[in-house]
């Protein structure tokens, strides 16, 4: 499924915008957690992560499991944390909802067209 299909569904803001070719990324799957070092073992590449964290490291660790982005809920990363993530070619959204609540609007998305090329 398509990024933009799934940021517009969820209703998720993305933070970087000025990043190129986002839209068409295809998200297989999500992946919640807070503890890097879960995401760096138990991600995959196509992921979409949700997360409380907002430090730089998210942008090495998106990177390094080649995620389709991350969506950040309960504050925005500062300016260093989105221009880092730009130039590593992350797109960061901002979810108003809880993490609980974000993931479960992700896990519904995808099973719900479960088969279907958005």
């Amino acid at each position: 499924m398509q990024l933009n299909y799934v940021a517009s569904k969820m209703g998720i803001e993305l933070l970087n915008p000025s990043l190129k070719d986002w839209e068409k990324r295809d998200v297989t799957w999500g992946y919640s957690s807070d503890l890097l070092s879960f995401v760096i073992a138990e991600a995959r590449s196509g992921y979409l992560w949700i997360t409380k964290q907002v430090h730089i490291n998210i942008v090495a660790v998106a990177s390094l499991n080649d995620l389709s982005g991350i969506v950040v809920s309960g504050k925005k990363p500062d300016a260093e944390v989105l221009e880092k993530a730009t130039g590593e070619n992350i797109p960061i959204f901002y979810s108003h909802d809880s993490v609980f609540e974000t993931a479960g609007k992700l896990y519904r998305l995808m099973t719900e067209n479960a088969g279907q090329k958005q």
